[in-house]
């Protein structure tokens, strides 16, 4: 992409804020320059947010419901899925799915809910919290 092709479409999820991206100058050198966006990448955002929306809102029905902990549901509020929620939290992928269910969760020690809680950005307490009633 050449230095005056860079897309600048202002209707991006970027709000307000730019992103850079390398393009070619008149020279044939690699140059960073500012995008104000990008209508395909905006477009797929947006559907990506949405399907982790839609995937968030299915988790709380299933916690609301009794059959599954708020773990998965905060896995996606916090834009993750499980191989991220797995590799940040440190444990095995099986382990974390076992974790959704609420019977197992309940009894979580304290050092998993650590690891789970940092992975978050929440404190134990608030994580806790979630266990009795998600908002």
């Amino acid at each position: 992409m050449k230095l005056d092709e860079v897309p600048q479409d202002p209707d991006s999820a970027y709000g307000g804020h730019s992103k850079l991206l390398y393009a070619v100058d008149d020279k044939g050198r690699y140059q960073g320059a500012p995008s104000a966006g990008w209508e395909p990448e905006s477009y797929s955002t947006q559907l990506a947010v949405a399907e982790l929306q839609a995937q968030e809102a299915e988790a709380h029905a299933a916690w609301q419901r009794g059959e599954a902990s708020p773990l998965e549901c905060l896995m996606y509020r916090y834009r993750m899925d499980l191989p991220a929620l797995a590799q940040i939290a440190g444990l095995w992928q099986w382990r974390v799915r076992r974790h959704f269910r609420p019977e197992i969760y309940r009894r979580l020690s304290d050092s998993l809910l650590a690891r789970y809680a940092e992975a978050f950005g929440l404190t134990i307490d608030e994580l806790r919290r979630y266990q009795k009633e998600l908002p």
